[in-house]
């Protein structure tokens, strides 16, 4: 019985292993897939806005000077787009 068991699992692995694409493309479908142009472009804006967020509050708490040289880059980049 044992050895029954044992092989079942051995085939079960070999078929989960050459099925795996179809495993992984049925049960875990890429998010990205059916996104359209405005959708791409809604979600950018949406993290730049977020990342805005997050430097202004941290510039809020103790002024500009708080800020690194590279917080300050990133917020002027982020502000001309």
């Amino acid at each position: 019985m044992s050895e029954l068991l044992i092989l079942g699992i051995i085939i079960a692995v070999i078929l989960l292993f050459f099925n795996r694409n179809w495993i992984k493309n049925r049960f875990f479908p890429d998010k990205q897939k059916n996104y359209t142009i405005d959708d791409r472009f809604n979600s950018d804006k949406r993290e730049r806005e977020k990342e805005i967020d997050r430097l202004l509050s941290k510039m809020g708490e103790n002024g500009i000077n708080d800020l690194s040289a590279k917080d300050r880059k990133r917020l002027d980049e982020l502000s001309r787009k």
